[in-house]
């Protein structure tokens, strides 16, 4: 027995004109409410009924008038077609067990005979529903495509598909805006937006799904819709209406005073007249967040007083839908900020080196992560490179990664050797709890010294890619995890040539379930040596772009991690670019200090700013000489921009604050605020440094 489905579904595959989900659209323009319909649903490759069949067997005779047996003519409703001669009639099971809904008002015997065997209906209807099981089974049906559906979008159109056409021949959804989330008690009027329509499409090819029209579009019965936003004032009829809950006729007088409301203006122009649409309010767990209005055309049967319950139970299912959608996109919404949050924003730009970064999740479910990367910028123009993972991608993995992340800021901050910040997020994990375990991998490089210093707490080890291509893998002491405790940590100096890049990652970019972690390192040593081979030996690849072809690495089954990856370009600072040198704490260091920078500025080239460099390093060095019982150190350093740092051993800071007339001093950090491009003051082991930097003219 060949299956015929009832739903008129879209096939995969069709054409992408289909007109469904669009306005319904009809070839004649609207009419009043009481002779309004919607347009009939067309089936082709059906033969019509004869015009008298279904009466002259619903009286048990044969077309000629004789009577039948109820034996042998399958008169009864209960009989079975013989095998010679298959009952075409007879309503075939639907695969997905959705049947059609019937129709209502009272009907005489041909009318109820027509119901059973399909037979007199017009030529492309749906078949009714038989029995109060057929409900059942749709109702089943359609809340399970309606559960289907995760985000907002999926399960309104879950609604729309499921009940257009096998329940009514259009829809109409209407949501609050904005949707209220959980337990928030939104503030303001209650203003519902039109989301979505569905109807039946105009044409349909049994074979090869839904086809448009071939006329040119006429004028849209749902086009009488005026307004996509409806205001529901208090006390109301829209307003009792959908604080009563239960779906509702929309020719009973409580329905036929809200529409107009919910519609606009000719908007219940649209609606057929008698009991072909019901109007069902769209409850949540808490509050009303909605409404949906079902329609019939007049070619199709009314809908019966059944079909309330049937529209309660869609309303009620799609509403919980549409709440869990969307505390699932709040939920979505949470995780993303926190993730964001909690890895840097923006990287810095500290002299001497660029700096490039990704970050992947492990999942779209999994949002939020332990894996972190950081750039600080610490005194005398270095710059500290951080990469680390805490155990787990759930949001306590984050809570900790944040905690952690914020004191290797305040640790790099008090320029502490690799080991000793390393040493002291150990001690910050344990006070965490026993079970924190991370891993970390700290350096500081200096562009002036073109040296790198790295420090690891069991982290996967860097890769240095060369300018002239070759990728190296450092060789780092591993260390032991973040957590475990009473572990020393040891750190490292290599050479960081210009021109050379240093790629930071954590564990997720190079171990999976189909590799082990020094597979993937060597696998990820040979894709940057594939890379720098592309742009040459003397031309390091662009940063983005490595980052980009390192994550194409990654196949199918390499996501089981989330993944953080920082890469550093080491630029340095030409020894031509810099001055240093070392004056006494007495009187005449500032004098000293203003003739030094002047040689160093003619030299450069830069005479034209010596004024300004005199002015502000005389201030500076005068701070530092007051109070210094060591040598203080000055050097200028030439890049994009000139900075000049002043470093002595006294640990206070100085703050910026404005002097009083009867004062002597205290405005030579406010000449310095008002004259320098930046200036700060960094907190050093052995004292403090103070810098500014200057526009090159």
């Amino acid at each position: 027995m060949t299956e015929h489905p009832t739903s008129f579904e879209r096939p995969q595959g069709a054409d992408p004109t289909d007109p469904r989900g669009a306005l319904l659209r009809t070839p004649t323009p609207p009419r009043p409410s009481g002779a309004a319909g919607l347009p009939a649903q067309a089936r082709t490759g059906e033969p019509h009924s004869a015009p008298g069949t279904s009466t002259s067997r619903a009286k048990g005779k044969d077309p000629a008038g004789t009577p039948v047996k109820p034996d042998t003519a399958g008169g009864s409703e209960h009989s079975q077609p013989s095998a010679a001669e298959p009952d075409t009639h007879r309503p075939r099971p639907v695969p997905d067990g959705i049947p059609v809904q019937p129709g209502g008002g009272e009907l005489s015997d041909a009318s109820d005979q027509e119901r059973r065997t399909g037979q007199g209906l017009p030529p492309g209807r749906p078949m009714p529903m038989r029995r109060d099981g057929d409900r059942l089974r749709f109702v089943g049906a359609a809340t399970r495509r309606i559960a289907r559906g995760i985000d907002l979008d999926e399960i309104v159109m879950g609604l729309c598909r499921a009940t257009v056409p096998t329940f009514s021949d259009a829809i109409l959804v209407y949501l609050r805006d904005p949707l209220p989330v959980g337990d928030e008690r939104p503030t303001g009027p209650v203003v519902l937006r039109l989301r979505r329509t569905d109807r039946i499409p105009e044409e349909r090819d049994t074979e090869n799904g839904f086809l448009p029209a071939l006329q040119p579009e006429q004028p849209s019965e749902l086009s009488a819709v005026t307004a996509e936003l409806c205001e529901v004032r208090p006390g109301g009829a829209l307003n009792e209406v959908l604080r009563g809950v239960r779906p509702v006729f929309a020719d009973s007088p409580a329905a036929r005073a809200a529409l107009p409301e919910l519609l606009g203006e000719g908007g219940e122009l649209i609606v057929p007249g008698g009991q072909r649409a019901i109007l069902a309010p769209l409850r949540g767990r808490r509050r009303v967040i909605g409404a949906a209005l079902f329609l019939r055309s007049s070619e199709r049967m009314a809908f019966e007083a059944d079909d309330l319950l049937v529209a309660a139970q869609l309303a009620t299912h799609s509403a919980l839908g549409i709440d869990k959608a969307v505390l699932y996109g709040r939920e979505a919404y949470i995780a993303d900020e926190l993730q964001r949050t909690m890895l840097p924003e923006t990287l810095p730009r500290p002299t001497g080196v660029r700096l490039a970064s990704r970050y992947l999740p492990a999942a779209e479910t999994a949002r939020v992560g332990g894996d972190w990367y950081d750039a600080i910028p610490l005194p005398g123009s270095r710059v500290a490179l951080v990469v680390g993972d805490v155990m787990g991608h759930s949001m306590t993995s984050a809570a900790i990664m944040g905690q952690l992340r914020t004191t290797a800021q305040t640790l790099a901050g008090l320029d502490l050797p690799p080991q000793e910040v390393l040493h002291h997020l150990d001690e910050q994990a344990q006070r965490l709890g026993t079970d924190r375990m991370a891993t970390c991998l700290y350096a500081v490089y200096d562009p002036v010294s073109h040296r790198i210093t790295i420090a690891n707490a069991g982290h996967p080890p860097p890769v240095l890619l060369h300018l002239g291509g070759r990728a190296e893998v450092l060789r780092v002491p591993p260390g032991a995890p973040i957590g475990v405790g009473g572990v020393d940590f040891e750190a490292v100096e290599l050479d960081a040539p210009a021109g050379a890049t240093l790629l930071l990652y954590t564990d997720g970019l190079v171990e999976s379930r189909l590799r082990d972690v020094w597979t993937g390192i060597e696998q990820l040593r040979e894709k940057l040596a594939a890379v720098a081979q592309l742009t040459g030996p003397d031309h390091p690849p662009p940063l983005e772009a490595l980052c980009d072809e390192v994550l194409d690495m990654l196949g199918p089954g390499d996501r089981d991690d989330d993944i953080a990856l920082l890469a550093a370009r080491f630029d340095g600072i030409a020894p031509s670019d810099v001055a240093y040198w070392f004056l006494d704490p007495e009187e005449t260091a500032p004098g000293q200090a203003r003739r030094l920078a002047r040689r160093a500025l003619s030299r450069w080239g830069m005479e034209d700013m010596s004024d300004s460099v005199e002015l502000l390093v005389s201030e500076v060095v005068t701070n530092a000489v007051r109070y210094a019982s060591r040598p203080v150190t000055l050097r200028l350093l030439r890049t994009d921009v000139l900075r000049c740092e002043v470093g002595d051993d006294v640990p206070q800071l100085p703050r910026l604050r404005q002097a009083r007339a009867t004062d002597e001093g205290g405005r030579g950090l406010y000449l310095v605020n008002r004259l320098a491009r930046r200036w700060g003051a960094t907190r050093l082991s052995t004292g403090k440094v103070v810098w500014f930097e200057l526009n090159r003219n």
